[in-house]
């Protein structure tokens, strides 16, 4: 597209809107449907060429769901309104995919877990430590956030750990924390929290069930998570 091309001058089969009632959304590329949540462009700038603009800025649309207001408007062509719609835009997502998952979802494996907690993981910029609190049969009670702690550091204690657990009566729960790096791969401080917290919570009879870490999608194993118990360190 040229240089100071306004979407409506466009012909009706290049515009984005018209390109979708004709052939679906999943037709059109990121910086199209971007451009359609945007609306209008700036003087000289179209929808689509400020979409690229994100894009090329933020590399992906992780980065760009966990870019602050502030950080969107530096954009030329980014008001307040716009960065607000996008802020909207990506909130209803994840708000959608927590949605399929249904109420009292059965969390027994780590690729479950790892299923139900992705996308709110995804936009975390520091280690958030939660536990998936569960009943007698495995199904959600609810997700506590325990703590937040640094990019590459959290500070759990299982005083909060079971605080919440004991209160929602749950027989069982599970680990999960993010690595904000992308690498999954337990540190030593993981490995010993988790077998500190073992030992917690079989003293008030509250089992453990695993450790999950949630990533990004590693080469060797095709996952974006590991699992604490299943690498062995439950035995």
């Amino acid at each position: 597209m040229s240089h100071g091309v306004k979407i409506k001058d466009l012909p009706a089969s290049e515009r984005p809107r018209e390109r979708l009632a004709e052939l679906g959304a999943d037709a059109l590329k990121t910086s199209e449907l971007i451009a359609i949540l945007l609306r209008t462009g700036l003087q000289g700038v179209s929808a689509i060429q400020i979409g690229e603009q994100l894009l090329q800025k933020f590399g992906t649309l992780t980065a760009l769901e966990r870019a602050s207001l502030s950080q969107l408007q530096e954009i030329k062509g980014i008001g307040r309104d716009k960065a607000i719609a996008l802020k909207s835009a990506f909130t209803l997502a994840r708000r959608m995919a927590a949605e399929l998952h249904g109420e009292e979802p059965l969390l027994d494996t780590p690729g479950v877990i790892a299923d139900y907690l992705r996308e709110k993981n995804r936009g975390y910029e520091v280690e958030h430590f939660q536990t998936v609190l569960l009943n007698v049969r495995r199904k959600l009670i609810r997700v506590e956030v325990i703590s937040q702690g640094l990019v590459d550091t959290i500070l759990v204690h299982p005083r909060e750990v079971f605080k919440s657990a004991i209160a929602a009566n749950a027989s069982a729960l599970v680990l999960v924390h993010n690595h904000p790096s992308g690498d999954p791969t337990p540190s030593e401080a993981d490995i010993r929290v988790t077998r500190d917290l073992i030992r917690a919570g079989q003293l008030l009879k509250i089992e453990v069930l695993d450790h999950v870490i949630l990533g990004r999608r590693a080469a060797a194993n095709g996952k974006d998570y590991v699992s604490l118990r299943e690498l062995g360190y439950f035995a």
